[in-house]
Order: C-alpha cells, then sequence, then structure tokens
C-alpha cells in the first residue's frame, strides 16, 4: 500500500484541520460504514427475521453453517490478503458475494431447494472474510489513536442503519400478510440492490497511505506485504497471548444471533412484526455503540481505566440482559412454541419480549465495539491490525458455525441460552486482564510493524 510521494516533501507539508477532505479518516470511515451499510447491514436485517425470511429455518441454517466456516478459514487469512491486495480490491471482492448470497434466497422462494442457498453461503463466507478483514484494519487503524472509540462508534452506527432500513423493507412490504409466513420476491430484491450499490461504493475506500490525520500524520505508510511474510505472520497469531485473551469474546460475540434470531424474533413474533422488531433491534446497536464509544474515548484521562469502566459497564448490562432473557425462555420451548406475537393485535404481551429483542441487539453492539477498541488500543498500524482483526473474524465465525448448527439440531433452548451467556461472561475478565497487560496510556506500549517502511514513516507529519 506503497507511500505516494517522496518522504521529504511528506515532511514538509502543512496540517490541515479540516476533517470533510476526502482522504481524512472521518471520511474515510464514513464511506466504510456506508460499504457495510449496504452489504453486511442488509444482510443482518435477512438473518434477523429468523430463518432469511422462510417458515422453515432449515435452509437458512444450513446457509450459515457453510457461511461461517468458510469464514472462520478467510476471516483469518484476511487480514493477510488485506496486506497484499490492499483495500479496494479487497473489498470489492468481498462485497459482491452478499449479492449472489440474498439472489439464492429469491431462488429458494420459488425452487425450495437448499442447495443453491448452502452453496451462495459458502461463497458469501470467503467474501465476509475478505471484507470484515479490511473493513477492521480501517475502522482501527484511520482514526487518531486517542478517538477510537468515537470512530468506531461512528462506523458500528452507520453500519447498523443498513439493518434499521434492511428491517424496514421486509416490514413494509409484508406489511398487510399477518399470516404469511415467508418474505415476499420483492424483499429480497430490495436487499440485492443495496448490495450492489455497497459493492461499487467499496471502490471509494483510500489505501491507508493516503490518508491523512487532522494533525498531519499518516495512519501508516506501509508497501505492499508477500504471500510469504503474511503466511508467517498469520501463523504466529495462534500462539500470541493477546490473541488467546480475546479468542473467547471472539468466539462468543456472534455465536448468540442464531439463538436470538430464530428462537426469540423467529420463535415469538408474526412475519411482518420480525421485521419491525428488527428496525429496533439495529437501532439499538446504534445507541449501544455511542454509548459504549463515549465511554471508552472521554469517560477518564487514562486509556487503561478507561477500557477497565467499559468492560465493567458491559458486563454488568450483560448479565441484566441475559437475566431477563432467562425469565422469559424458561416458558417455552422448540415443541411448545406460544401464539406469535403481532405488534398490532397483541396488546400489552408484545411489549416484554419486544424490549428483550432490542436489549440483545443494545448488547451486540457495546459488546463487538468495547473488543474492537481493545484490539484498536494494542497498535496503531493496519498491518498489525488487519491480520489481529482478522484472526477476530475468523474465531468469531468458528463459533457461529457451530452455534447455527445447534440450532440445525434443534438443541434445547435453554441450554443455547445458558452457553451463550456463559461464554460472554467468561470473556470479561478475560479481557480486563489484556486491558491491564498491553493497553498503555501513551504511544510507547505499541507494537511497531515488522515491515521496514511501516516503520521509518509511520508518524511522520504529511
Amino acid at each position: 500500500m506503497g507511500f505516494e510521494g517522496d518522504e521529504e516533501s511528506a515532511a514538509n507539508q502543512v496540517p490541515t484541520k479540516s476533517r470533510f477532505r476526502y482522504n481524512s479518516p472521518l471520511v474515510q470511515i464514513t464511506l466504510i460504514g456506508l460499504v457495510c451499510f449496504c452489504c453486511p447491514g442488509m444482510f443482518n436485517a435477512l438473518s434477523g427475521m429468523g430463518g432469511g425470511g422462510q417458515v422453515n429455518p432449515t435452509a437458512a441454517n444450513n446457509a450459515n453453517t457453510a457461511l461461517y466456516t468458510t469464514f472462520a478459514i478467510f476471516g483469518v487469512l484476511g487480514g493477510g490478503i488485506y496486506n497484499i491486495l490492499g483495500p479496494r480490491l479487497t473489498l470489492a471482492a468481498g462485497c459482491s458475494t452478499y449479492v449472489l448470497y440474498a439472489g439464492s434466497f429469491l431462488y429458494y422462494n420459488h425452487k425450495q431447494h437448499q442447495s443453491f442457498a448452502i452453496v451462495a453461503g459458502a461463497v458469501l463466507g470467503i467474501g465476509a472474510g475478505f471484507l470484515w478483514a479490511g473493513e477492521g484494519a480501517i475502522m482501527t487503524s484511520y482514526p487518531p489513536p486517542h478517538r477510537k472509540g468515537t470512530y468506531i462508534s461512528l462506523f458500528w452506527s452507520i453500519f447498523n442503519m443498513g439493518g434499521v432500513i434492511g428491517g424496514l423493507i421486509p416490514f413494509i412490504l409484508n406489511y398487510n400478510r399477518s399470516e404469511a409466513a415467508s418474505v415476499n420476491d420483492g424483499t429480497y430484491i430490495g436487499f440485492m440492490c443495496f448490495m450492489t450499490a455497497g459493492t461499487l461504493l467499496s471502490l471509494a475506500i483510500l489505501p491507508p497511505s493516503k490518508v491523512v490525520r487532522d494533525d498531519g500524520t499518516r495512519c501508516t505508510n506501509i508497501k505492499y506485504s508477500k504471500v510469504s511474510t503474511e503466511a508467517v505472520e498469520i501463523g504466529k497469531l495462534f500462539f500470541n497471548w493477546k490473541m488467546l485473551l480475546i479468542a473467547p469474546a471472539a468466539w462468543a460475540s456472534n455465536f448468540f444471533y442464531s439463538y436470538q434470531f430464530n428462537n426469540v424474533n423467529g420463535a415469538l413474533f408474526n412475519l411482518r412484526t420480525r421485521g419491525l422488531n428488527n428496525v429496533f433491534y439495529w437501532g439499538a446497536q446504534m445507541v449501544g455503540s455511542v454509548g459504549i464509544g463515549y465511554i471508552l474515548d472521554f469517560s477518564f484521562q487514562s486509556r487503561r481505566k478507561r477500557g477497565f469502566v467499559g468492560i465493567g459497564i458491559v458486563a454488568a448490562l450483560g448479565t441484566a440482559i441475559w437475566a431477563g432473557g432467562l425469565a422469559k425462555q424458561v416458558g417455552y420451548k422448540h415443541n411448545d412454541l406460544p401464539p406469535k406475537l403481532d405488534f398490532k393485535d397483541s396488546g400489552s404481551d408484545f411489549a416484554g419480549p419486544f424490549v428483550l429483542y432490542f436489549s440483545y441487539g443494545l448488547l451486540d453492539a457495546m459488546f463487538q465495539s468495547m473488543v474492537y477498541w481493545v484490539i484498536g488500543a494494542l497498535a496503531d498500524d493496519s498491518e498489525i491490525l488487519s491480520r489481529y482483526v482478522g484472526f477476530y473474524k475468523g474465531v468469531q465465525s468458528a463459533g457461529a458455525a457451530v452455534a447455527w448448527q445447534v440450532d440445525a439440531h434443534k438443541v434445547p433452548l435453554l441450554s443455547q441460552l445458558i452457553v451463550n451467556w456463559s461464554l460472554t461472561t467468561v470473556s470479561y475478565p478475560l479481557l480486563a486482564t489484556l486491558v491491564m497487560l498491553a493497553v498503555k496510556d501513551d504511544h510507547e506500549g505499541e507494537e511497531p510493524s515488522i515491515n521496514p517502511a511501516s516503520m521509518d514513516n509511520n508518524s511522520k507529519p504529511v
């Protein structure tokens, strides 16, 4: 991702304070947020309806298992691929696979053959590995070190607006189908249009060497990496104590989606209400990301103390929300589901489950934003952070692949909830340990890149 121009002229350039430059972190984070708004944001809305919008969740469960199996592999490899190809090719290749996935459910709506959906899911797993490794490197390395929580919350808000809009699509298109079981064709076509737009928008992302912060520093300055270098560095991640401490949080961070989407939203609500619920689920993510982002950037002067406080708040909130989920879950099972709730006709019975589902969305954003902040605090170089985020997404996807098969095999719902609650709970003390040992209150503790070009010029004013 080579450095443009000679070093001396870069060093003598006057710093700029305009935050709305095309090459500013603010604009670039906004752009990657819009890309994810269109692609994974719409995918989240589709998944959040339970069963991919189908009455029988089997096809969606199997497609998601294939998706997260390949995602687990290419999530880990994605950081290395990003360092070799750069952001535009990596992101565009990843985004294009989302269109295929939505199209496979349009096909399923007519033919009821799940083979296409499963293959499309496997292809999407490869593309998602590319996209999320690139997104993670951009989101954690482009912002200034002392404002990473703010930029993460900005990205998360834009990204999850995709889930909000995506939730409105099936809600509006299926509003008059209160007894419908599966969404109509227009729902899938709408998702495909947004995903195509996201693929084109990904070409507007700049490489890190061209992004200039407000203080005049470039976020990183690295050359294109080599396959051999990336293979060695990715292999080292599995023995990196920092990544091992993050691994339980990574495994937990998507494990609960199959339970929440299929067995809360999908099991308790009718079709049009599930679309409405998703609007608020992903809207809650925007609220949660902004709240935790503020705490992680502004609550205390000490970066380490902010990390401890952020983890403590998420832990307390998570305990309360999962306890509420337990109280609801003891009332129904796979073979003993309550009548479907409708937002118009169910009266006060709708309120409690709706607030619970909303709270799950709030917790998801706070949990993942917290983990991203911890990763971003470990280094300030996109070359390193792309690998860290790739490892995070790979482990996260391996957990999700297992979770979707857990649900496909009809594991008791109470057992699913207890496992989800336990996994998130185990993560908090390990993340706190990582903050204590690896997060510094100044830049001295940040890891240098192994690339000499990056080490020589990484923080020079431009």
